[in-house]
This record gives structure tokens, C-alpha cells and sequence, in this order.
């Protein structure tokens, strides 16, 4: 009997050992799988970050040698342009191509500073057509009037940033687009109202996406907003033509 029990205890035993063994290799060939999904992410992001700057870069350059173009018509006298769609134009260039740099170097770490950044820097260059095109006095009539809307924020430390961050630009949006309501115009400034309306509408998109948006989501944000913005620069270069009849325009 005494045999029997031994020899019990020992199958127990052997058992015991054995789910053990399965329990840890399970663990590890999880934490490897895991380890092994994260390090293949990071190698597609990082061959997905080079084609795009590659691609955005040639971009840019096909698009700076068309504003070059356009830009000497218009100093010839050949076509006419706002001496403001003009600027725009200029500062635009320039600030796409740091926008592609910085897409280079963006990181989990840092992209959530460098999109907050960016979209301000937007609404603010939106914002100053915005008073020039409707005035200073309006705008801040509008701004008082739409007020400080009441969003619900979430706790956790990303989401409470994104929130209220969504919530600050959404106010601004709505007193730009009440402010650009009221502006009446002709002409070459007629186009100039036309762009600043559909910026704003544009902003308007990128907020309400971005109430959705993840900490995981930072390439796919970071990228569609780069992207976004040279697709833009592509299309308006042609504002400086913008002595055409309107129905001709695109």
C-alpha cells in the first residue's frame, strides 16, 4: 500500500512539474510572440516612414517648381493674384518641407506634441486670414458668441489631453465659419474666401477625426496629416491663376 501511494505521489508530482514546464513555455512563446509582432511593426513603420518622405519629398519638389513658374507669371503681369494668396503660398512651401523632416524623426514619444503643435500653428495661419477677410471686430464678435463649449473629457492622461485639445479648436472653428458667413466678396479675393472657407472646413474634418484618435494611432495621424497638407499645397498652387473666369477655375 505504502508502494502504491509512492508511486501515486510520484505520477502527482511528475504531473505537477509538467503543467508547470507547459505554463511557462506557454508564457514564453507568448511574450515572444508578442515581442516578435512589436519589432515587425516597428520594421514596417520604419520602411512605410522612408517610402512616404521619399515620395512626399518628390512631391514637393515637382509642386515648388510649379509656384516658381506661376510666381514669375505673376511678377510679369500675365496672370494677377492677392498679394496675401501670394504669401500664403510662399509660407506654405516652406513649411512643408518641415513638416516632411519632421515626419522623419516622429516617434511614439513625440508625435502627440508635434500634431498639437502643427494643428495650432494651422489655425492660427487660418484664423489670421479669417480677421483679414472678415476683420478683427467680427471675428471677435463670433468668438464671444460661440463661448467656451462644455466637452466631456476623459480621465486617462492621453485621452484628457486629446479632449480638451479637441475642444479648444472646435470653438475656434465655429467663430471662424460664423465670421467668413458674413464676409462679402468679388474677384481675385473672391478665391481667397473660397480657400479660406474650405480650410476651415478641412480643420473642421481633421478635429472631429481626431476625437477618435489612439496614442497606437501616432504614425497613421502623423502621416495622414503631412500627407494631407502636400496634397493641399499641390492644388492651391494654382490659386496664383486666379484671374480666370470663376466658372473655369477647378
Amino acid at each position: 500500500m505504502k508502494a502504491y501511494r509512492e508511486v501515486i505521489g510520484a505520477v502527482v508530482l511528475s504531473t505537477a512539474f509538467a503543467s508547470g514546464a507547459c505554463n511557462r513555455d506557454a508564457t514564453t512563446d507568448t511574450t515572444a510572440t508578442k515581442a516578435g509582432a512589436t519589432t515587425e511593426r516597428t520594421t514596417d513603420i520604419q520602411r512605410e516612414r522612408t517610402e512616404a518622405v521619399a515620395g512626399l519629398n518628390e512631391r514637393v519638389s515637382k509642386v515648388e517648381r510649379e509656384y516658381v513658374e506661376n510666381e514669375a507669371k505673376v511678377k510679369s503681369g500675365t496672370r494677377t493674384a492677392t498679394s496675401g494668396l501670394r504669401e500664403e503660398l510662399r509660407e506654405d512651401v516652406g513649411n512643408v518641407k518641415e513638416a516632411i523632416a519632421d515626419l522623419n524623426t516622429t516617434t511614439p514619444e513625440n508625435w502627440w506634441d508635434r500634431h498639437e503643435h502643427a494643428m495650432r500653428r494651422t489655425a492660427d495661419d487660418i484664423e489670421a486670414d479669417v480677421r483679414r477677410l472678415a476683420g478683427n471686430a467680427v471675428l471677435q464678435q463670433k468668438q464671444q458668441e460661440v463661448g467656451t463649449k462644455g466637452e466631456d473629457v476623459s480621465a486617462a492622461p492621453f485621452s484628457s489631453r486629446r479632449d480638451a485639445f479637441v475642444a479648444d479648436l472646435r470653438t475656434r472653428v465655429d467663430a471662424m465659419k460664423a465670421a467668413l458667413d458674413k464676409v462679402k466678396a468679388r474677384g481675385a479675393q473672391e478665391t481667397e474666401l473660397e480657400d479660406t472657407t474650405a480650410r476651415v472646413k478641412k480643420l473642421e474634418d481633421d478635429v472631429d477625426r481626431l476625437k477618435s484618435a489612439s496614442a497606437d494611432d501616432w504614425w497613421d495621424v502623423s502621416r495622414k496629416r503631412v500627407t494631407e497638407y502636400v496634397d493641399r499645397l499641390e492644388s492651391s498652387v494654382e490659386r496664383l491663376d486666379d484671374n480666370k473666369p470663376k466658372e473655369s477655375r477647378q
